[in-house]
């Protein structure tokens, strides 16, 4: 062929010839001897076409040149959210913390499950949720209730414990979770902790602080794959040429002894505070103990769920996003129908925002 001419016509299986420029699904399994069906599925990996026939129809597409027109791509999605999708669409929540609605006891999960709620009610679904340690309740029953239902797809709240396995019954359901406690790899949605942690220490740096010392909730670093002490000790050795003069100090609870020795033996000007939201009081009054005055004697910056109600400068998550994007992830997962363990998970990040108070100068 010389260079430059016109590629031979394909010819499908009935002898007729095939457009490259324009190939379409139809055309492919025209070409393969295949329903339109059957390669729609295997382009969007279902799990309901053999891995064999998966890669044989995304190679013959990439040799095709074949690419998904985003308008019709966008037109088919919005298609299935309000003509096929039934009035009672319904997406599964599970958790395995110890109460059947454990937002309704956390502050932190209650913003998550708001953001949940609103993004699903927008795209016509509704949420039910499930508890996975309700008495009585197994693994099998509950797939056999959901089935029923006709709920492929669920939301996980996550676990109170880290390392934790989604059970092999629900891997046959497009599952989105937020966090890191749930080992298995799933689409996830996390908040932003190795960069919160960077952008709390440009703050500081950049309102004249130059002793910051990290004071982290061990719960909390480890919850963040330990993302605020590594971030910590990065932003130093990045800014300083050092991982930092000042120690770290591991706090699973605001003790006053341990605290003040540390700012007495250490002299931070600044405390990059990392704790749980329910600990600020505690924290606030350990200080007025003291005599040390935020803002004035020394900087403060905290890292929590939410500065509500405080006087502290800092980062507080947002947990409505963190729900919405959870309901975001999964509903694509549903309308590419993919299911099971993904091979390439997804992870959406959410960054804090910052909140301007009086405890830094």
């Amino acid at each position: 062929m010389l260079l430059g001419a016109p590629p031979p016509p394909i010819t499908g299986t009935y002898g007729r010839r095939l457009d490259v420029k324009r190939m379409s699904i139809r055309g492919i399994a025209h070409l393969l001897g295949v329903s339109p069906a059957a390669v729609s599925l295997a382009l969007h990996g279902s799990h309901r076409v053999s891995e064999e026939t998966k890669r044989h129809v995304r190679q013959v597409a990439k040799n095709l040149g074949y690419k998904p027109n985003p308008k019709l791509a966008e037109l088919m999605s919005q298609m299935r959210l309000s003509r096929h999708q039934p009035a009672d669409a319904c997406l599964g929540v599970i958790s395995f913390y110890q109460s059947a609605r454990p937002w309704e006891n956390s502050m932190y999960l209650a913003g998550i499950y708001e953001g949940m709620s609103e993004r699903a009610d927008s795209l016509g679904y509704r949420l039910e949720p499930f508890w996975l340690r309700a008495p009585g309740m197994t693994y099998r029953r509950l797939c056999s209730i959901l089935d029923t239902r006709g709920i492929s797809g669920l939301l996980c709240l996550g676990s109170p414990e880290m390392d934790v396995e989604l059970p092999e019954e629900f891997e046959r359901y497009a599952v989105v979770t937020h966090g890191i406690s749930i080992r298995t790899p799933l689409h996830r949605v996390i908040a932003a902790s190795f960069s919160d942690i960077w952008k709390a220490m440009n703050q500081v740096h950049g309102r004249g602080y130059r002793r910051p010392g990290l004071v982290v909730s061990e719960y909390e670093d480890v919850r963040s794959g330990c993302s605020y002490s590594s971030g910590y000790l990065g932003w130093c050795q990045h800014t300083f040429g050092t991982s930092g003069s000042i120690p770290i100090l591991p706090l699973n609870t605001v003790e006053k002894t341990l605290l003040v020795n540390w700012i007495g033996q250490h002299h931070p000007d600044v405390v990059i505070f990392v704790h749980h939201h329910t600990t600020l009081p505690k924290f606030s009054a350990v200080l007025c103990d003291a005599g040390i005055r935020p803002g004035v004697d020394i900087g403060v910056a905290v890292l929590t769920q939410s500065l509500d109600g405080t006087s502290f400068s800092g980062l507080q998550q947002n947990r409505r996003l963190i729900g919405l994007r959870t309901v975001d992830l999964l509903v694509a997962s549903i309308m590419n129908r993919e299911r099971g363990i993904p091979a390439d998970p997804r992870i959406q990040i959410v960054e804090s925002r910052w909140i301007d108070g009086n405890s830094l100068r």
